[in-house]
C-alpha cells in the first residue's frame, strides 16, 4: 500500500512531539500537555499505524510492547566490560582513595570529583546505533550479560529513540533500572489483594520484572532508569569530563540524576556523602551509598584500573540496612483502638546505624505467610526512619523445636476475649470499656457531644484525669470530688465546678445515646437507637443472641457477634452497672407491637427547616420501625424536605426518590 507523502510526514510529527513529550515526563519531570493531549498524540499515531502497517518502525513509540514471550534471554558479549567499584566504609577510607588518586596523578592539587547516590537497583547496559536503541543488556559476570532488549523497551524513562542529531554512530550507555517505592508499595499491595505473595524490597522487584521472559508483565511494573556511564562510543569522549559527559546524555533524552555534583577534594566528598545520607529516607527510591568519580576523564585514563575495578571511582557505603539476628520472643502490644499487634524481641543488632531491638510483624497472617517462629535467626530491614520490619526467617537455621505462632485469644492487658472480623486481618480486644490500652479513647468517646454530651471534657482533660491515675473507666467520671479536679492543671474551681455540673446533667440521657458511648464496635448513632427502639430495655439487649439480634433493622451477623462478645465480657458488664449506679438513667421506651411498625425496612432523609424539631420526627419516624440516615442515596425511599432544602433535595429528584413536605408526612405517619 503505498503511503501518502502527508501521512508520512504526519505520522513523523507525531512521533517527534510523542518522543519531545516522554522526555519532559520522564526525564524533565515537567510535562508542557496534559495526558489527555498526550493521549489524543498517541490514539492518532496508532490509528496511522494501523491503516499504514508500512510506517511502523522499531522505534516508534508505539512499539514499546508487542514482542511475544521468550523461551530464554540470549546472551551478550560487553564490548567494554561492565565493571564493579571499590567501596569505602568510613570517612577514613575515603580519604585513603583520595590520596591514592592524587598519588598516582603525582599532584598535590585538590581533584574535583562527580558525585551521585548509589541506586540499589539493577546495571544495565542500553546500545544506540544511528540513534535507534538496538539492544539493552543486563551487567551479568561482567563481560557477557542477557539480552532484555523486549523489557528494556517497555520503560517509559527509557528512550527508543534519542533526542537531537549530534549523537554518536555507536553509543553505549550504562545506568541503574530500579523501582520507586512508592510503585514498589503499590505492586506488593496488588500482591496482596491478589492474595500472591509480594517482593523482598524494591531492588528484588526491578530484577524480578527485567527478567520476564513475557515483556507484557514487564510493562505492568513501575520501573525507571537513571544513566551514569558509558561503554561503547564509536567518537571517542563526548567531553573533557564525566560531568559534562552526562550533561550531553541528557540533552539526547537519557534520564540522569537529578543529585549528581561536582565537589572539590574529599572534603566535598564528605559534605555530599552526609547531606545524601540526611535526605535518604526522603527520597523516592532506595540508595545504598554515594559514588564518586574522579571528574576529568584525562585523569581517569592515567589511573586505570585494577583487577575488576577502576581506580578512579569508588561507591562510599551507606551502613547496611538489612542483617541478621535471632528472634528471641513475639510480644503482643494493645492499640489505643484495641489493635493487638504482634512485635518480634530481637537479639540487639545494629542496622542502619541504629541498634535495633524490636521489631513489627503487622498481623498473625503475616506472620504466617512469612513462617516465622521464635527461636529463628531472621533477616532485619531498617529503611530511613521506617519502624524495623522481619523481612524473613532463614530456615536452614531453625531450632529443631520451634513452634508456630498463635494470637492469643484473650487480650494481654485486661484479659477480655479478642474478636476478628472475616474481612480483616487485625485481631481486636473486646473490652473496650476496661481496657488499659484503650481507655483514653474510651472515655473521649464516652464523654462526646453525639454520645453523653458531657460539656467541658476535652480530649487534653481527659488525657489529663487518666494520668493522674483520677479515672480508669466512663465510670469513674461520676466518682469526680472537687478538691481532685482543683488540683490540676489549668483547672481553676469555677471550671471544676462547671464540670460537675455537666457531668450531673449527663446522667439523664436516652438509651440510645449510652448504647452508642459505649463504643461498640461497628455501632454508630443509628444502629444504637435501633437497638434501644426495638428492645426498649438494656437488659433485654444484653440477654439478646445473635440469631435475635439480626431481627433489628441495620444490624447484620458481624454486628450482631460484636455486640453479644461486649456484653459477655465481665469487665464491661462490671463498667457497665457502676454507671448505672452512679445514677445513668434514662426515660423508659414502650417497644411497640410488630404491628404497628409499618414503616419497617423504609429508609428517610430529613432536610430543609421544619417546624417540628428535626430529633422529635426523627424519633417517630424510628418508633414505627423506619431508618433515618443522614445522606440521600438509591437506598433512600423518602425524602422529607423543609424550607431551604438544597443539594439533598436535588439529588433526590434527580434519583426520583419520593419528597414529603411536612403535611404529606403527617399523613404517612397516620398510616
Amino acid at each position: 500500500m503505498t503511503i501518502p507523502v502527508a501521512v508520512k510526514y504526519r505520522a513523523d510529527e507525531l512521533r517527534e512531539q510523542i518522543n519531545l513529550h516522554n522526555y519532559r515526563y520522564y526525564v524533565l519531570d515537567d510535562p508542557q500537555v496534559p495526558d489527555s493531549e498526550y493521549d489524543r498524540l498517541m490514539r492518532e499515531l496508532q490509528g496511522l499505524e494501523a491503516q499504514y502497517p508500512d510506517l511502523i518502525s522499531a522505534e516508534s513509540p508505539t512499539q514499546r510492547v508487542g514482542a511475544q514471550p521468550l523461551d530464554g534471554f540470549g546472551e551478550v558479549q560487553h564490548q567494554v566490560p561492565m565493571l564493579s567499584l571499590d567501596n569505602a566504609f568510613s570517612d577514613q577510607e575515603m580519604i585513603d582513595f583520595d590520596r591514592r588518586v592524587r598519588e598516582r596523578l603525582g599532584s598535590d592539587q585538590t581533584i574535583s570529583y562527580s558525585a551521585e547516590p548509589k541506586l540499589d537497583g539493577l546495571a544495565i547496559s542500553l546500545r544506540y546505533e544511528r540513534g535507534v536503541l538496538v539492544q539493552g543488556a543486563t551487567r551479568g559476570d561482567g563481560s557477557k550479560g542477557e539480552d532484555v532488549t523486549q523489557n528494556v523497551r517497555t520503560i517509559p524513562s527509557v528512550p527508543l529513540r534519542l533526542l537531537g542529531d549530534d549523537w554518536p554512530e555507536v553509543l553505549e550507555v550504562r545506568g541503574e533500572i530500579y523501582m520507586p517505592l512508592a510503585g514498589f508499595n503499590q505492586l506488593n499491595l496488588r500482591a496482596q489483594a491478589n492474595g500472591e505473595k509480594g517482593f523482598a524490597n524494591p531492588r528484588n522487584a526491578a530484577a524480578g520484572s527485567l527478567r520476564q521472559l513475557d515483556p507484557r508483565i514487564t510493562t505492568q511494573r513501575p520501573l525507571a532508569m537513571y544513566c551514569y556511564g558509558f561503554g561503547e562510543i564509536s567518537s571517542g569522549p563526548l567531553a573533557t569530563t564525566q560531568s559534562e559527559s552526562i550533561s550531553r546524555l541528557a540533552n539526547w533524552g537519557l534520564r540522569v540524576s537529578p543529585e549528581m555534583r561536582v565537589v572539590s577534594g574529599v572534603e566535598g566528598c564528605l559534605e555530599y556523602y552526609a547531606q545524601i545520607g540526611e535526605r535518604r529516607s526522603s527520597l523516592d527510591y532506595d540508595i545504598d551509598g554515594v559514588v564518586f568519580k574522579v571528574d576529568s576523564l584525562q585523569f581517569q585514563q592515567q589511573l586505570g584500573f585494577v583487577s575488576r575495578a577502576p581506580r578512579w571511582a569508588i561507591a562510599q557505603k551507606f551502613p547496611a540496612q538489612e542483617e541478621m539476628t535471632q528472634l528471641l520472643a513475639i510480644d503482643i502490644q494493645v492499640g489505643r483502638t484495641g489493635a493487638l499487634t504482634p512485635v518480634a524481641r530481637l537479639q540487639p543488632v545494629s542496622v542502619g546505624g541504629v541498634t535495633v531491638t524490636n521489631a513489627t510483624l503487622h498481623n498473625e497472617d503475616e506472620i504466617k505467610r512469612k513462617d516465622i517462629r521464635v527461636g529463628d535467626t531472621v533477616i532485619i530491614r531498617r529503611a530511613g526512619d521506617v519502624i524495623p520490619q522481619v523481612v524473613r526467617s532463614i530456615l536452614e537455621q531453625r531450632p529443631h523445636d520451634a513452634q508456630p505462632f498463635q494470637m492469643p485469644v484473650q487480650c494481654p492487658e485486661c484479659g477480655s476475649d479478642v474478636i476478628r472480623d472475616e474481612a480483616e486481618a487485625v485481631v481486636r480486644c473486646s473490652g473496650g470499656l476496661f481496657c488499659p490500652a484503650q481507655r483514653r479513647e474510651a472515655i473521649k468517646h464516652f464523654a462526646a457531644r453525639r454520645a453523653m454530651d458531657i460539656e467541658g471534657l476535652g480530649d487534653k482533660l481527659v488525657d489529663q484525669l487518666v494520668t493522674v491515675g483520677l479515672i480508669k473507666t466512663p465510670a469513674d467520671l461520676y466518682s469526680l470530688e472537687l478538691p481532685a479536679l482543683q488540683s490540676l492543671e489549668r483547672m481553676g474551681k469555677k471550671s471544676a465546678e462547671n464540670l460537675l455540673e455537666a457531668l450531673e446533667k449527663s446522667k439523664q440521657t436516652t438509651l440510645g445515646r449510652f448504647l452508642f458511648a459505649l463504643g461498640i464496635r461497628e455501632v454508630g448513632e443509628t444502629t444504637a437507637n435501633s437497638l434501644a427502639n426495638y428492645y426498649g430495655t438494656l437488659d433485654r439487649l444484653m440477654q439478646a443472641d445473635v440469631e435475635a439480634l439480626q431481627k433489628v433493622p441495620d444490624v447484620g451477623p458481624i454486628v450482631a457477634q460484636h455486640l453479644v462478645t461486649f456484653f459477655k465480657q465481665a469487665h464491661n458488664q462490671e463498667v457497665i452497672q457502676d454507671l448505672l449506679n452512679a445514677g445513668v438513667s434514662w426515660t423508659p421506651i414502650s417497644v411497640p407491637d410488630e404491628a404497628t411498625q409499618i414503616l419497617a425496612g423504609k429508609t428517610f432523609v430529613i432536610t430543609g427547616t421544619l417546624s417540628a424539631p428535626r430529633d422529635e420526627i426523627k424519633q417517630r419516624l424510628l418508633n414505627l420501625g423506619a431508618k433515618v440516615t443522614g445522606s440521600v442515596s438509591k437506598k433512600t425511599d423518602y425524602l422529607i424536605a423543609g424550607a431551604d432544602a438544597g443539594s439533598k433535595r436535588s439529588k433526590a429528584e434527580s434519583l426520583g426518590i419520593p419528597i414529603l413536605d411536612e403535611s404529606e408526612l403527617e399523613h404517612l405517619l397516620a398510616g
